[in-house]
């Protein structure tokens, strides 16, 4: 039986992650709300970690919305980096592996192809900048430590933070007759956290350890992931594609800042459907679609 504590479980990953767990045989499943621990308080961490003691944490918590990082760059560090290191300690005292969240956002974008787990971040932004800031404090600070890079990511719980997720924001526009106008020139790799919780799984059973990228296959920019979701519900809609420098927000984005893993074992990158087909089962599961 692997103990595992899950914060952010209230989360898009989080929820998915909590879930699966306690599908599997052989865990014992505790889901740490922000209500039950902040990461960003020391004393919080480490009383309730204390108390619980498990094998694992996966700190799927994160301060996540790009352009109010750009305003609030000590809030973006606090939870993003201050956070991960006090969750990385208080793992090391108890012996645990600690799980940190992390982000593409790390990289710059100017590759041009996708980024893979021996690539070099460049972070553009404040966001970027206090995850890869997180990702060295929790390789310093704990002994036992795994680092999962994810992007875009929509599930079914919604991002708690954000209101929703792409997704959902694209939907819910077009019901409304609303012209939607979404970027053309960035470019990303999709995520559907049930896909990514999966293999996050497995990772723990095998108390895996290093960094991994975890998305679904293939990549696509905001434009083409809007116009597939319209698509597959045949939801009419008018759907302009738009340049980044047209699009008024305060952070930078990498241009192109899609992932890929040559860490995962194959058969952890076949649980990775392409991306397309994840937005479709997504699409299912909440009812949009028939079911099958």
């Amino acid at each position: 039986m692997i103990s595992v504590a899950v914060i952010g479980s209230k989360g898009q990953l989080g929820t998915d992650l909590v879930e699966t767990l306690q599908m599997v045989n052989g865990y014992r499943v505790f889901a740490l709300s922000h209500e039950q621990i902040d990461c960003a308080e020391e004393a919080s961490v480490r009383r309730v970690l204390a108390e619980m003691r498990p094998e694992v944490v996966v700190n799927c918590a994160a301060f996540d919305r790009v352009d109010e990082c750009e305003s609030s760059p000590a809030e973006a560090f606090r939870v993003n980096s201050l956070g991960a290191f006090y969750v990385a300690r208080a793992c090391a005292e108890i012996n645990a592996l600690c799980v940190y969240i992390s982000t593409d956002y790390v990289f710059d974008g100017g590759k041009g192809y996708p980024y893979t787990e021996e690539d070099q971040p460049r972070p553009i932004n404040v966001y970027g900048t206090s995850k890869l800031a997180g990702e060295h404090l929790v390789r310093q600070t704990c002994p036992q430590w795994l680092i999962v890079r994810m992007a875009a990511l929509f599930g079914a719980a919604g991002a708690l933070a954000k209101g929703g997720n792409f997704v959902e924001s694209v939907l819910s526009k077009a019901r409304r007759g609303e012209v939607l106008r979404i970027v053309k020139d960035i470019r990303t790799s999709p995520t559907y956290t049930w896909d990514a919780a999966q293999v996050l799984e497995r990772l723990i059973q095998h108390r895996s350890t290093g960094i991994f990228h975890v998305v679904n296959e293939g990549g696509c920019s905001w434009f083409e992931l809007a116009q597939e979701v319209m698509d597959t519900v045949k939801l009419s809609c008018k759907l302009e594609a738009v340049s980044f420098s047209d699009y008024p927000m305060k952070a930078r984005r990498p241009q192109d800042s899609r992932l890929k893993s040559i860490r995962l074992d194959p058969a952890l990158r076949g649980a990775l459907r392409p991306w397309q087909e994840a937005v479709r089962v997504y699409l299912a599961e909440k009812g949009y679609l028939a079911s099958g």
